[in-house]
């Protein structure tokens, strides 16, 4: 690090000390002009909440930790590696701030409905090509990787990535059992630039119901351990038709803040990976009670939360495809999205910027800037046709055995009848706050293959927080905040689908009980 950076870093972590005692509102008054810079309403909200969550936390952070966040994210992702996006942008026409990469797909736990759970459990992505990978990362101005699975924690070499690459940083989506059953946290804090994302269910009947029981304690014991060390870390559920409404309450909210989480990442359970099941996602208005109240935790809970289907808003729409982000899984294969499992490229022949260069992540980023309403952003479940289409023209090949029964059959059907019930929802929420209703355009992608695209002039729409509702949301289950009702549905089926309950619950169970250090070969 030159003389001018360490300067720089030294000066912004003395400032940032300084804001940690500054007034939440005098924060917000300050930051008001360089957040009007930001292009989406909601874009702003998020990013103050950013602000405010860190600047509560960072006191009690570990100072390798506060160091990290100060020279990765602020210096280099932000500040010292501009220049490097800009030149991509110019060369590629596009510059993606961060990609998903899921070393292996191995994992110490059988989750129900784990949408990996069909990958090669062989991990071709060997520590050179890992390291290969990070410095073509760098070269492109990406100094921020989200590390997934699997549990990324399986692999020991990883600590070893995270210590070379140490002006990274590096958010892992992980179970957290391995956290605790091999003592990371003192090895993480040391670290300092790797934020654990901890996937947990609701309570513990929820959790262990789905992870296996047992589960919940372990995550309950990685979540001290990291608060206790000073770590940066967060929350990562999975909506469903049966616990989203307790999701998304304050009370389950409060209680991942005072385990000491800093971040909640929201992921629709979506029909991919183990025996996939649309009974189990959503309905229209859960999804949109979910919508409103992402804009209200950001304001009211000491926490930054984002919703990956419904804050589309924030990010101007779908991010897929190299526009922000990518995901190359343990094989090498170079997928649009960590759930849309179909690729053209794989990474063991090709760089970084000749897979962004692809014919298909080039037309899907173009179909993304066709797309109006972004409460609709979702090729997989919100525009099923746009992701058949980008498959049948490139010809690209499933990720993982089961992938293409979303293209047709059964599946692909109850898809398209989910995408039409969320457009009048999210149609009539769009244009009640100002959006501009879609217009059929016309566009045809394939030969042989018409779809029409819709778009929309740019206009403001207002915050989530204060989106008039389309209805109120009648709970899928009796309970919104139980301990020890919604799980059983959630895994289990016995509200949806009565007849498979039993069959699905006995062939889980049948598998879980295992040590939190055995891998499963599935």
């Amino acid at each position: 690090m030159s003389f001018k950076y360490k300067v720089m870093n030294t000066g912004i972590l003395g400032l940032a000390r300084a804001v940690s005692y500054m007034p939440d509102q005098l924060l917000t008054t300050l930051s008001k002009k360089q957040l009007e810079k930001v292009r989406f309403p909601e874009g702003r909200d998020f990013i103050l909440s950013f602000m405010k969550t860190l600047k509560h936390r960072w006191r009690s952070l570990n100072p390798n930790v506060r160091k990290k966040l100060v020279e990765n994210m602020v210096g280099n992702y932000f500040i010292n590696s501009r220049e490097k996006r800009y030149k991509m942008e110019a060369e590629l026409g596009c510059s993606p701030l961060l990609f998903v990469i899921s070393p292996s797909m191995r994992c110490n736990l059988v989750c129900t409905g784990c949408y990996s759970a069909h990958y090669d459990r062989s991990d071709a992505l060997d520590y050179a090509t890992l390291d290969r990978i990070m410095r073509e990362a760098k070269e492109a101005g990406i100094y921020y990787v989200v590390v997934s699975g699997g549990e990324p924690f399986v692999r020991d070499d990883l600590m070893t990535l995270f210590e070379k690459h140490n002006d990274m940083t590096f958010m892992v989506y992980t179970n957290g059992t391995l956290i605790h059953t091999k003592k990371l946290a003192p090895k993480l804090a040391k670290l300092g630039n790797v934020v654990p994302c901890i996937s947990i269910e609701g309570y513990e009947a929820e959790t262990d119901e789905r992870r296996g029981k047992g589960t919940y304690k372990k995550i309950m014991s990685a979540m001290d351990s990291l608060k206790k060390e000073g770590i940066f870390f967060g929350y990562s559920v999975t909506p469903t038709k049966f616990n989203n409404e307790m999701l998304v309450s304050d009370e389950f909210v409060s209680f991942m803040v005072k385990k000491g989480a800093s971040i909640g990442w929201y992921f629709n359970y979506m029909p991919v990976g183990r025996q996939p099941d649309t009974d189990l996602m959503t309905s229209p208005e859960q999804r949109a009670y979910r919508l409103k109240r992402m804009g209200e935790l950001r304001k009211t809970q000491d926490i930054t939360v984002a919703d990956f289907w419904n804050d589309g808003m924030l990010t101007g729409g779908c991010i897929s495809g190299g526009r922000s982000y990518f995901h190359i899984n343990s094989s090498g294969d170079v997928e649009p999205c960590v759930f849309a499992q179909f690729s053209v490229d794989n990474i063991l022949n090709k760089s970084l910027k000749e897979v962004l260069m692809s014919d298909f992540f080039r037309s899907i980023r173009s179909r993304q800037g066709e797309m109006g309403n972004h409460l609709r952003p979702c090729m997989i479940i919100d525009r099923p046709q746009v992701l058949r289409d980008h498959v049948l023209r490139f010809g690209a090949k499933p990720s993982q055995p089961g992938a293409e029964t979303l293209l047709t059959g059964k599946l692909a059907a109850e898809v398209d009848g989910i995408a039409t019930e969320w457009k009048r929802y999210a149609d009539k929420i769009w244009t009640e706050n100002g959006g501009i209703p879609e217009v059929d355009t016309g566009h045809h992608i394939g030969d042989n293959h018409v779809i029409h695209c819709t778009t929309t002039a740019s206009k403001t729409v207002k915050p989530v927080a204060t989106l008039k509702p389309v209805a109120a949301v009648k709970p899928a289950v009796k309970t919104v905040v139980s301990k020890t009702v919604a799980s059983k549905t959630v895994v289990s089926k016995t509200v949806a689908s009565k007849s498979t309950a039993k069959t699905n619950a006995t062939k889980i169970k049948g598998s879980r009980n295992i040590e939190s250090t055995q891998i499963v070969d599935m």
